[in-house]
This record gives structure tokens, C-alpha cells and sequence, in this order.
């Protein structure tokens, strides 16, 4: 029979976590280690709720002055709860290991050894008969919040290990106290009870049964444990993959997608607008200025365009250099796809007026931008094979962006195809389409027709440069 690790005993096989050195490696460590920093002072609030209630409890149950030296006790175990929340942290950490061990070496020394401040002269096996031994239990619930499925089992088989030691130890120099015995037995003359009360007796087999009993519960825990930061970890990858989504889409599509079974995997071919935006004359720009303008220039105008799409409902399709591609109807169409497309290039031309007036007072050269809009189908999937990316091929695509590169040659802001109009138009969104101008029988590479197109010149005023 093969062998098999405590690892891979407690190794669930229903989810698939991310490899050492992946990005999603990465993203989920973050998110344990803000967990870890959570269970951590969710842990030591519990230990000192815990403490307070015990240290109450004591003074009920323990005689003055003997009970000063179990609430010294205590407040050790308190004292270093507060250690462990200064420098927990995700990992193998050989100074909170340390002082876990510490944790469990102060509680079995306070429970086994004599007090100092006691009157009595109690046998050494009366430690033992005090059931002081489910006070670790709390040391143990509580690691579960903070600590990996590994510390957990560790706190069992140490509290285990230390334990028995202590009971070994006890019984080895332990005075024997035969009086107390025949007092036992002549009281009891029956040879079960006798032994059950004689002071001496240390009664192993309770002690074992102690011992067992809490490595059960420690084992059942950890296994709890490593499910929960297996979920966490699995949530950990959901909530990245999210988070990757509202990079493309809007919000609204995001909560859609999430809703679905991978549905971007599916081909769909159906009727898109798509827009096309792009700074004109951006080698020239970028050739005369420091890199660390020309980057934040860019992430100053990308970050104008991209909240604008999202504003209008529309997917971020890539990122092209100085400029950009997205898609309105993605990745499932909507009855008002061409209006949200055009609504959108008006709030970037409205963005990039305030944005360009910023330029020009801080005695920046404005930039001029055109956009290119086109409406019509497309084919939409998820491509590539271990690296996958959202697609949109078509045709329409291509027009696109040769109605955003028509912008130079008619001096225009926006230039949208005739079936983007009269999409608008069947959407019911006149109100859009103000300012458009015709042009007919218009060249465009790759379209062997003829188009006629409509187009929101650049006013005559403004800057030629902008």
C-alpha cells in the first residue's frame, strides 16, 4: 500500500490553486496575508476575551491567596498574545512558533506544579485531578482563526507532548504518601473506588484518555482549517478573476459575467458598434519629450477615455499604444449599443476639451484626438490557449478604424459610418447625432465600395495642433 504525507491527507483535490511564482500566486499570498493579519487580531481579541472571563472565573474557584498565582498565569498567556499579534505573519515563522510553544509551556507548568502561595501540601497527582487540562482547549479553538491547518496540529501534539512529560516526569519524582493510600483504602474498602480516590494515584488511563481526546479534536480542526484556506484561496483566484474582468468591462457587465458558466468561451457572431480613438500626430509629440511624460500623458488620457466607456456601458477592448479600441454591445448586445457608443465620444470630447485647457494653463501643448465609430457584425470568443483573450474579428472592426484615420483628411473630430447612423436613428437617438456632417462616396482601404460617412468637424477655431 502506497504511503502517503500529512500533506496529501489533508489535500483536497476540488480545487486547483496557483503555482509559485504565477501573478495569481502572487494576488492570493496578499490576500492571506490580509487574512492572516484579520485571523490574527480576531485570535488575540478571543485569547483576551477568553483570559478576562477565566481570570473572573478563578477568583470564584480558587481560594485567596492561591488564586495571585493563577491569574499571573493568565496574564502571561495574554502578555504574549499581544507578542504574536507584533509579529505574526503569513509563512513558517520560527519567533511566533516560539512563542506559541511558550503559550502551551506556561499553561501546562501553571496546571502541573505545585502553588507557591498554597497552604496546603497536596500530593503531586492532585494536579492532575483538578480537570485543569480543558483549559487548552481554548488555546486551540483559538489558534484556529489565525493559524495554518500545520500550527494547529502542532498545538495539538505539542499540548500532547508536554503533557505527558509532565506526567512522566510527576510521577517519577512524586513522594509516594503511602498513609494517604491506606486512609484511601480503609475508607474505601471496595478496590476500584479506592484507587479512584486515593490522592496519589496519578490514573494514566484518564490522562491518556485527555491526551487522545484532544489530539482528535486538533486533527478534526486542522482539517477544517486547510478546507477553509483552501476555499479562501479558491475565492482568493474568484475575486481576481473579477477584478481582471472590470479591467475590460463595465460594472454592470462584470456582475453579469459572474453570474455565468464561463460565457465568454462561447462564439456568438452578432451586431456591434465599435469605436476606434486615437491621438493624432503622437510619434511627433512623444519624439520631442522625457519618457516620464510621454508615459504620464498617456495614463493621464487612457484613464479619461476608460472611464468613459464604463460610464456607457461598453468594453474595453485593448489598449493601443496612444490610443484605444472598445466595443458596445459586448459581451452580450443591448437594445441601445449604437447610442451608448456615440453618448460615449461625446463625454471623451468633453473630457479631452477640459483636460486639453488643463494642458494649455500649465503650459502644455494640447493634443488632438479622433475617433472613428462603425456599427455592423462581428464575431465574438474567447482565443488563445493557455493565455486567453476576449476577441472581437470582423470586418467591422476593420472599418472602424478606417473611419478613426479618416479624421486627418477631413479635418473632423468623429467620423461614423452611414449604418452607425441609421442605427442611431432605429435606437431613437437623434438627439446624438447633432453636429454630424455627410460626406459621400468616401475611400476606405480595404472596403471595396464606396462609403458614405458623417463626420463632427474639428471647429475652426480651435488649435490645429489640438
Amino acid at each position: 500500500m502506497a504511503r502517503r504525507s500529512i500533506s496529501s491527507f489533508f489535500e483536497d483535490q476540488t480545487y486547483e490553486l496557483p503555482q509559485k511564482g504565477a501573478p495569481e500566486y502572487e494576488y492570493t499570498e496578499q490576500v492571506l496575508e490580509r487574512h492572516k493579519r484579520e485571523g490574527l487580531y480576531l485570535a488575540v481579541r478571543a485569547r483576551w476575551v477568553a483570559m478576562g472571563v477565566v481570570s473572573v472565573l478563578l477568583l470564584f474557584v480558587v481560594p485567596w491567596p492561591e488564586v495571585l498565582f493563577y491569574e499571573f498565569i493568565v496574564a502571561i498567556i495574554a502578555f504574549n498574545g499581544w507578542l504574536m499579534l507584533r509579529i505574526g505573519k503569513v509563512g513558517l515563522s520560527r519567533a511566533e512558533l516560539t512563542l506559541l510553544f511558550l503559550d502551551l509551556l506556561v499553561m501546562t507548568l501553571g496546571m502541573v506544579i505545585p502553588n507557591p502561595l498554597s497552604e496546603h501540601t497536596w500530593p503531586q497527582a492532585m494536579q492532575y485531578q483538578f480537570g485543569n487540562f480543558k483549559y487548552f482547549f481554548i488555546l486551540l479553538a483559538a489558534g484556529t482563526l489565525a493559524y495554518s491547518w500545520r500550527t494547529v496540529i502542532a498545538i495539538g501534539t505539542w499540548t500532547a507532548g508536554m503533557w505527558t512529560i509532565a506526567l512522566l516526569v510527576g510521577w517519577w519524582f512524586a513522594d509516594p504518601m503511602p498513609a494517604l493510600s491506606e486512609a484511601a483504602k480503609a475508607a474505601f474498602p471496595e478496590g476500584d473506588l479506592a484507587y479512584f480516590m486515593d490522592p496519589t494515584q496519578f490514573h494514566f488511563r484518564l490522562r491518556i484518555q485527555e491526551v487522545v481526546v484532544f489530539l482528535l479534536v486538533a486533527v478534526t480542526l486542522a482539517v477544517s482549517v486547510r478546507r477553509f484556506n483552501r476555499l479562501l484561496r479558491s475565492n482568493a483566484a474568484l475575486e481576481r478573476e473579477r477584478t481582471n474582468l472590470s479591467r475590460y468591462f463595465s460594472p454592470n457587465v462584470v456582475e453579469e459575467l459572474s453570474k455565468n458558466d464561463e460565457p465568454l468561451k462561447q462564439i456568438r457572431n452578432h451586431n456591434i458598434a465599435v469605436l476606434f480613438v486615437d491621438i493624432v500626430h503622437f510619434t511627433e509629440f512623444a519624439a520631442s519629450r522625457s519618457p516620464e511624460e510621454v508615459i504620464e500623458t498617456l495614463r493621464e488620457f487612457h484613464g479619461l477615455m476608460e472611464t468613459a466607456v464604463f460610464a456607457h456601458h461598453g468594453t474595453l477592448d485593448k489598449y493601443l499604444g496612444d490610443g484605444l479600441m472598445a466595443t458596445f454591445g459586448t459581451p452580450e448586445p443591448t437594445q441601445q449599443d449604437a447610442i451608448n457608443a456615440l453618448n460615449c465620444v461625446h463625454a471623451m470630447m468633453d473630457a479631452l476639451d477640459t483636460w486639453n485647457d488643463n494642458r494649455i494653463r500649465r503650459g502644455l501643448p494640447p493634443l488632438r484626438v479622433g475617433f472613428g465609430a462603425h456599427y455592423g457584425p462581428a464575431v465574438l470568443a474567447d482565443i488563445g490557449a493557455n493565455r486567453l483573450e476576449f476577441a472581437v474579428v470582423g470586418n467591422t472592426v476593420n472599418v472602424a478604424s478606417r473611419l478613426e484615420a479618416l479624421t486627418r483628411g477631413l479635418n473632423a473630430r468623429l467620423v461614423i459610418s452611414d449604418g452607425m447612423r441609421e442605427e442611431v436613428l432605429k435606437e431613437g437617438g437623434h438627439a446624438c447625432l447633432a453636429g454630424l456632417r455627410r460626406f459621400e462616396k468616401q475611400d476606405i482601404r480595404g472596403v471595396e465600395q464606396k462609403l458614405t460617412v458623417w463626420a463632427f468637424e474639428r471647429p475652426v477655431e480651435q488649435n490645429p495642433s489640438s
